[in-house]
């Protein structure tokens, strides 16, 4: 486990201490990439006894749908956007290169667990994740009260791209433009989701320095292929 360094239990898995067997091991927490699913549903047992609450997984569309949760669920609706206001409730984003970010907001104590890829970041999933929270006040507040950790994720030394992709991406979030450490133009997803949280006023933002494809610790897709998925995880206090 990676501690996610937010005022509330938050977290995120490596591969590490589960039950999945090659080319899923072994703590793998997502049940539509082929694994055993008795070996997913231990491995989940496993993260929510670490979370100490039930962990409601997301189903991820690589969009900016926005789930409210209030009660643990086996299956979550379709989003990459879970949220909720109520206490004890534990939240899972699950991903192997894509973001997974965790937000917590201390003028309310909810919390968001968010999937956040390339489509998802060009089409605004970081917004509606931040929208939702400030939607959940009851009272104004400013957005400063808004903590962010960004998990591991592949980085910009190793995301390839079309050179015509990584401009229209860059036109709407500067940050992403990168380059391989080959010398091909790429995307730089978590600094262009951390100069986008800032944007936004989050009061303070942990980035998790870790490269998914360079990190043999974590999946990867675009390292693997066939793989599992870690996951971010966090609670509700």
């Amino acid at each position: 486990m990676i501690d996610a360094g937010l005022p509330v239990r938050a977290f995120f898995t490596t591969r590490d201490g589960g039950a999945s067997q090659d080319p899923y091991g072994s703590l793998n927490v997502a049940v539509h990439v082929g694994d055993d699913p008795a070996a997913v549903d231990d491995n989940r047992r496993r993260v929510s006894r670490a979370a100490g609450a039930d962990v409601t997984f997301l189903t991820a569309e690589h969009g900016i749908r926005v789930a409210h949760i209030s009660a643990p669920l086996a299956s979550a609706p379709p989003a990459d956007v879970l949220v909720t206001t109520t206490p004890g409730v534990a939240l899972g984003t699950i991903a192997a290169d894509c973001l997974p970010i965790l937000l917590h907001d201390a003028s309310t104590d909810a919390v968001a667990a968010v999937h956040v890829g390339r489509p998802g970041l060009f089409a605004g999933a970081i917004d509606a994740a931040w929208a939702a929270l400030l939607d959940a006040r009851a009272a104004e507040a400013g957005p400063h009260a808004i903590r962010a950790a960004i998990g591991p994720a592949i980085c910009g030394r190793c995301y390839e791209v079309p050179e015509d992709l990584r401009e229209e991406v860059a036109r709407r979030h500067p940050a992403a433009r990168a380059v391989t450490s080959w010398g091909t133009p790429a995307l730089d997803l978590p600094r262009a989701a951390e100069a986008r949280l800032g944007e936004l006023g989050a009061r303070e933002i942990v980035r998790i320095p870790v490269c998914t494809r360079e990190d043999a610790r974590l999946y990867s897709y675009r390292r693997d292929g066939v793989t599992g998925r870690h996951a971010g995880v966090i609670v509700h206090p």
